[in-house]
């Protein structure tokens, strides 16, 4: 990776002040349509950024929130950071505009888009989706429910899912294509409360929303190619499809996964976090740590080098006073790519049942089936009294 933010980040940029409403801001991503806004305050200093996305997907009164109620503070990023740095941020902080400053002064914004489309022109363009993308992904069939889809989405914490007619593509629906068919036109009026809890039409099958036909690639096509696929139709995702059946999902993230990881040369299997409104405390970091530690005893010798992606955060109802959250893990390595999820009440108690689930997914990979000493240690491990 020899491209650097000052390659491909885009000079300029659009601002709203903290306290003007979440309606300007839709205002301007309408008529001028920025990446993103950056948030100013009373000096003309620079504050955060907010996007249209967390806007479009939040439950607020646009009319009447203030613009630094939604406003997040982004990493910054020089003109001479690699790609590959810029790619770490983005997934850790889980913002994908991060502000360009030389010295003190703001120059603009670099996007997932800008580090992506420079990423692929380099020789990595020439890698194949087969080797970046999500396989075996989540599906559902077209007379399926829009509230079936909004669990899979919700449970698996995934933002598209294919929909099928008899295993054959027909169709795809976002997390987005939910909220804009689905909640808005239901919006409530009181403030504060959230959208769509009154929900009869999630009853509606998948096909009613599927947004179709949708935009394809072949496992063998290149990275480069991809990109300008989603570039020309402006989608945020592709299917790979073999004999017209879904085989995979490639999305700006698993473009970015890998991109992360060149970061520094991965000599060992390595961990990174992105953790949104989840708190943990040093006991707790202490024992996922631990749990890490032990998973790379137990695999660094057969995987050699990879990177675990560990995606946390909270969603549902409160529990006892503990708020439940959803773990997703993504573990790139040398002899493939596994994924796996979890949900439960505590950060460590969910970390856990997602690293149970994804051993378990790497001892049923093709890739480690044959390998004898592997699996007997971790049958050893499972059933202790066999």
């Amino acid at each position: 990776m020899v491209k650097i933010v000052e390659d491909v980040f885009s000079k300029g940029f659009l601002e709203v002040h903290e306290n003007d409403t979440l309606s300007s801001c839709l205002s301007l991503f309408k008529e001028e349509t920025p990446p993103v806004l950056a948030v100013m305050d009373d000096e003309g200093s620079y504050r955060g950024v907010i996007s249209r996305k967390w806007i479009t997907r939040s439950s607020l009164d646009a009319s009447k929130t203030k613009v630094k109620s939604l406003m997040r503070s982004a990493p910054a990023v020089t003109l001479q950071d690699p790609l590959s740095k810029v790619a770490k941020l983005m997934i850790e902080s889980e913002i994908r505009q991060l502000p360009v400053y030389s010295g003190e002064k703001l120059l603009g914004f670099v996007t997932d888009e800008d580090v992506i489309h420079g990423a692929v022109m380099e020789n990595w363009g020439n890698t194949t989706v087969e080797e970046i993308m999500t396989k075996k992904p989540c599906i559902i069939e077209e007379d399926e429910s829009i509230g079936a889809v909004l669990s899979l989405l919700r449970g698996e914490g995934i933002s598209h899912v294919p929909i099928v007619k008899d295993g054959k593509l027909v169709g795809i629906v976002s997390i987005y294509d939910i909220i804009e068919n689905i909640f808005q036109p239901r919006q409530v009026q009181r403030f504060g409360e959230r959208v769509g809890e009154k929900v009869p039409v999630l009853s509606i099958p998948a096909k009613g929303i599927m947004v179709k036909p949708v935009v394809t690639v072949l496992p063998e096509t290149k990275l480069r190619d991809a990109e300008e696929q989603m570039h020309k139709f402006n989608v945020s995702s592709l299917v790979i499809v073999s004999k017209g059946r879904p085989v995979g999902i490639i999305t700006k993230r698993d473009f970015l996964e890998p991109l992360a990881q060149m970061e520094q040369p991965v000599q060992r299997l390595a961990v990174q976090f992105s953790v949104k409104d989840v708190g943990i405390d040093e006991v707790q970091r202490g024992a996922i740590m631990d749990d890490f530690e032990s998973f790379t005893h137990r695999y660094g010798g057969t995987l050699e080098a990879g990177t675990l992606f560990v995606y946390m955060k909270t969603h549902g109802t409160n529990f006892k006073g503990d708020q439940l959250i959803h773990c997703r893990l993504q573990f790139r390595t040398k002899k493939g790519a596994f994924f796996s999820s979890g949900e439960g009440y505590g950060a460590e108690q969910t970390f856990r049942v997602a690293l149970d689930r994804l051993e378990g997914q790497i001892v049923k990979s093709t890739e480690l089936a044959d390998d004898r000493e592997f699996l007997e240690g971790y049958l050893s491990r499972r059933f202790p009294s066999i």
